[in-house]
């Protein structure tokens, strides 16, 4: 009896240990890419908002779209890392942290999922992702087509933007050249909506047909560059 005893209390001891020496897993985020916010409660009234932009839920490659880091290793294979986590899945973490750098570049709102005035102006963004991949020590890879177009117009702009950031060491380098990436996107896309809301408005030809849209060129590099900027 004294024996088995010992045996199970040597047996809890051993569980207790091997549960203190095991890993703990890091979770990262792409939130607060936006450089320019400030601490406190921030408040935008509607009345001085240019118009609005409605982000819809960014479509990401099935292979990455897990909590688990997942890290290229050579060209044709992977590695699934069960201690280095997204705080939530890639597509939301992206999703996020592009609507948050849109709103501050465009000095705008994302009113995807709400309601807005019904005469207000609104750029539907559509970004899918083509490739996500994380080289440790090397580069993050964001390769995405987005869209562009106005609620109820006919102009539409489609554009591909291949976002390369060389990292450091580390999975935490790797995380901020994702978040780098992210933000090359977001300088993509505002550009665009820019370009769109240059246009002249729609008009009728007077057979109650609206005119044929203006074909709008992808945003140039010098384009890039000084949107960037802001």
């Amino acid at each position: 009896m004294k024996f088995g005893a010992l045996m199970l209390s040597l047996s809890a001891v051993g569980v207790l240990v091997a549960c203190a020496s095991s890993p703990t897993s890091k979770f990262y985020t792409l939130a607060g890419a936006s450089s320019g916010a400030g601490g406190g409660m921030q408040q935008t009234a509607v009345s001085t908002v240019p118009f609005f932009f409605e982000l819809a839920p960014v479509d990401m490659p099935q292979q990455v779209a897990r909590n688990q880091l997942v890290v290229q290793t050579s060209p044709a294979q992977v590695k699934v890392l069960e201690e280095e986590r997204w705080a939530s899945l890639p597509a939301d973490e992206v999703r996020r942290a592009l609507s948050a750098d849109l709103t501050q570049r465009l000095g705008s709102i994302d009113v995807y999922g709400t309601s807005y005035p019904p005469t207000a102006q609104v750029y539907r963004v559509k970004v899918s992702v083509q490739r996500f991949e994380s080289w440790p020590g090397a580069q993050a890879v964001i390769d995405a087509v987005w869209s562009v177009r106005g609620a109820g117009d006919q102009a539409v702009l489609t554009c591909r933007t291949v976002a390369q950031e060389r990292v450091g060491d580390g999975y935490a380098a790797l995380v901020d050249g994702h978040r780098k990436a992210v933000d090359e996107i977001a300088s993509a896309i505002s550009a665009g909506v820019r370009s769109l809301n240059a246009l002249p408005a729609a008009s009728s030809n007077g057979k109650g047909a609206s005119r044929p849209a203006a074909r709008v060129p992808c945003p140039s590099a010098s384009v890039l560059t000084s949107a960037k900027a802001q």
